[in-house]
């Protein structure tokens, strides 16, 4: 265990970048559940080695022991480093599931302040009669459908046309639900600081989807990218505080000449046989990088369990192991 719970927390610094690269390669729709998958994965991952050596570090206090019925020798299989670094796990483990709660509470804060501020009664569409251009998707509460949320200011800087690129785009936010998509990759950030390089590309994938449903619904991708491109330069200075909030899909979010550019393009781009290769070979690495870090970590708590059971019945965790060996 004390070489494969060190894989999980380094993996992401290379499946990171690998991630980063794939999402860049596909479609909006998949480069967001690559992402997001990724971020959840190695997560849960360098979580579960963190968690195997701070366990390891409470059973060798005594008191834990004993009340386990287990003996705080040294586990066997263990060596001096992974007992040593017991107290920092802990330490990083209680750290990382405080900020998740402070994220996850944020979050929930956020929500319920907004869902007030426009009332149950709610519609599709809301507007609001503000000086200041802005538009956002705003999930429900169970079992209520979302709202978008825009200024009158937004809707008078657009044509009519481009006001209804911008109504399909927020409901394609709603209708898949695009903010579990990143409060999931928040908390997974928050477990691992390298994963939150994949926040970025992540929300860039979300709004590219919501642009592509936004030309599919007018049926004009040049009309969607004026939209956009409008709205952006409307909402440049805009003071509303839901722009600024992390649970609230903006439509102005992400890079957006990248997103307009990305909409003039034509769709059937293809990429030289090159760089359809490396694609490949990037896409092949950041899979058997997921696959180390889901392995080792489930190994990492498997030897665990086998040298907990060591400690409180050798006898018995002899005959598992030999049996382990033997399949």
């Amino acid at each position: 265990m004390i070489y494969a719970v060190w894989l999980p927390p380094l993996i992401p610094l290379i499946a990171v970048p690998a991630a980063r690269h794939a999402a860049d390669r596909l479609a909006p729709r998949a480069a967001a559940r690559l992402l997001v998958s990724c971020a959840v994965l190695l997560a849960c991952s360098s979580t579960a080695a963190l968690g195997a050596l701070a366990a390891l570090g409470l059973l060798r206090v005594n008191q834990v022991a004993s009340a386990a019925g287990f003996s705080p020798e040294a586990p066997a299989g263990h060596t001096g480093p992974a007992l040593w670094t017991a107290p920092v796990a802990t330490i990083l483990l209680i750290a990382g599931f405080a900020q998740v709660i402070r994220v996850a509470v944020r979050h929930h804060r956020e929500l319920r302040s907004e869902q007030r501020a426009i009332g149950p009664t709610a519609g599709e569409l809301t507007v609001h009669p503000d000086e200041y251009p802005y538009a956002y998707a705003l999930p429900g509460r169970r079992g209520k459908p979302g709202t978008i949320v825009v200024s009158a200011a937004m809707l008078r800087s657009l044509r009519p046309d481009e006001r209804e690129a911008l109504f399909a785009h927020e409901r394609e936010h709603l209708a898949g639900h695009h903010h579990r998509f990143l409060a999931a990759a928040q908390l997974a950030a928050v477990l691992h600081p390298a994963l939150r390089a994949l926040r970025e590309p992540l929300a860039y994938a979300l709004e590219r989807r919501a642009d592509e449903a936004a030309a599919h619904a007018v049926g004009d991708r040049k009309l969607a990218a004026k939209a956009i491109g409008r709205a952006a330069l409307a909402a440049r200075e805009s003071k509303s505080p839901a722009a600024r909030r992390g649970a609230i899909l903006a439509t102005v979010g992400g890079a957006v000449p990248r997103r307009v550019m990305a909409l003039l393009q034509a769709d059937d781009a293809t990429q030289p046989a090159r760089r359809r290769c490396w694609t490949c070979a990037v896409a092949v690495a950041l899979l058997c990088c997921l696959a180390l870090s889901a392995a080792t970590g489930v190994d990492a708590v498997e030897d665990l369990h086998l040298n907990v059971a060591h400690g409180a019945d050798p006898d018995r965790a002899a005959s598992v192991t030999s049996a382990s060996w033997a399949r």
